[in-house]
């Protein structure tokens, strides 16, 4: 009898053992389900975030691009100064919008930035001095950055450091080398522009 109750009270223990296993089982995988569930929406935010991000670069090079474009140099006075205020106003409200995505690397990955970081920048000042081979030398680092074939030499050494970038730095590096490039073809379309003008003035004068 004893023996029985023992056995019996042995069978109740590790049929609850087994329940309260089971419990846990549950409530864990009904967590990870949820946490699977943030994590695509996590995912989703950082996406929507840079597409907003580059959203207001885009407006910003818009801008950019009607302050300094001809268009706006050939308009009479009164009407470039109104252009102008609207301009500016809409440059103000598109800089007061902050949108930061973080990146997380490691220590190599912040090292390559570094680097990539820095020749760009040394480039951008040059570029003012020597529009012309300031321009080879973005397309050959642009070159770097795509995967298609490339018309012009690539930089190697900095196509290493691109490639040891976090993927989301990669996107931003092949991001700015572009906006860099439009902005310098602008520019020097602008220049040909004016001189073509300065030539045409003489006969348009009446001058030989």
């Amino acid at each position: 009898m004893a023996q029985a109750k023992i056995q019996a009270r042995m069978t109740e223990s590790s049929t609850a053992k087994f329940n309260r296993t089971l419990s846990m089982a549950d409530r864990s995988g009904r967590l990870l389900e949820s946490l699977d569930q943030l994590e695509v929406r996590v995912e989703a935010l950082r996406e929507a975030a840079s597409a907003m991000e580059q959203e207001r670069e885009s407006i910003l090079e818009m801008l950019q691009s009607i302050q300094t474009g001809q268009e706006m140099r050939n308009i009479c006075a009164g009407e470039k100064e109104e252009l102008e205020l609207t301009a500016n106003r809409l440059m103000g409200r598109t800089l007061s919008v902050e949108i930061s995505v973080g990146t997380i690397r490691n220590p190599q990955q912040e090292e390559a930035l570094r680097k990539a970081t820095f020749i760009i920048d040394e480039l951008v000042k040059k570029i003012l001095d020597d529009m012309d081979s300031g321009h080879k030398r973005l397309m050959a680092l642009h070159a770097a950055c795509v995967t298609e074939a490339s018309p012009v030499p690539i930089d190697q050494k900095f196509q290493a450091l691109v490639i040891g970038c976090a993927l989301e730095d990669q996107k931003k590096i092949k991001r700015r080398l572009e906006t860099l490039l439009r902005n310098v073809e602008n520019a020097e379309k602008s220049i040909k522009i004016m001189d073509h003008q300065k030539l045409e003035e003489p006969k348009s004068n009446g001058c030989q």
